[in-house]
């Protein structure tokens, strides 16, 4: 009922039948549901073997026309592969879990020694190594152009998808307020990179410097122009 092919022979050797697939365990069928037609198999020519031929799976009845189950069910599977991978929504995935990779590399089989993320180098080398699954092209330290007469790097620019990452990590003399004033100032810089058309801005709290984090993010995130923004604080919540 799904499309696997079972045997082509269902008439010459039946003790290639079976009532379920062994592949997803769906119940077979040889005949057209709607007219009872059989469905064409191999055309056996007496003294004539094929070798490395396989009869191709109709998609409809040859007698009344009718589509074949598996026909629908192909259209949506297809329907429900994403061809299309929005890199933004890929990042944020990737920053919302950050802290839990973190963790996880705390502990290690009999004590091995392993990334401590003590400060914001720390940060940017763990996440630079996790878009790496993903992504191609990663561009460290990119030079902005000049904004009010400076100029600095940007963390990582993801050059095909057009995407900057700015990470930052909050300690007692980076708190909210700074790190909001900050963002701001950096916001406004990247809007004069020729390759930015979004901006992610990670902030990695983990010992909780800002207490309101959905209120700095909601703050922050914006649209302007052609350039967006996106400011996420992991985690929220010390």
């Amino acid at each position: 009922m799904n499309g696997h092919q079972i045997t082509d022979s269902y008439h010459r050797s039946p003790e290639f039948r079976r009532k379920h697939c062994s592949k997803c365990g769906a119940e077979t069928i040889h005949q057209c549901q709607a007219c009872g037609f059989d469905i064409r198999g191999d055309y056996h020519v007496e003294g004539v073997f094929a070798v490395g031929f396989r009869t191709p799976v109709p998609t409809h009845c040859e007698n009344c026309g009718k589509p074949f189950p598996w026909l629908e069910k192909k259209k949506q599977l297809a329907e429900a592969v994403d061809t299309t991978v929005d890199g933004f929504k890929l990042l944020e995935h990737i920053c919302s879990r950050f802290h839990l990779v973190a963790k996880q590399l705390r502990t290690r089989y009999s004590d091995r020694p392993s990334l401590l993320v003590n400060d914001e180098y720390d940060v940017q080398d763990l996440l630079h190594a996790l878009l790496r699954v993903h992504f191609e092209d990663i561009r460290p330290e990119e030079w902005t152009p000049s904004y009010a007469g400076a100029s600095s790097r940007v963390d990582f620019l993801l050059k095909d998808e057009q995407i900057i990452v700015e990470v930052k990590k909050t300690r007692a003399t980076l708190k909210a307020k700074d790190v909001g004033e900050q963002l701001i100032v950096d916001i406004q810089r990247y809007r004069a990179h020729p390759d930015c058309k979004k901006l992610i801005c990670f902030v990695y709290d983990p010992e909780g410097w800002v207490a309101n984090p959905r209120g700095l993010e909601n703050d922050l995130t914006r649209s302007e122009g052609d350039l967006e923004v996106k400011v996420l604080i992991v985690p929220k919540g010390h």
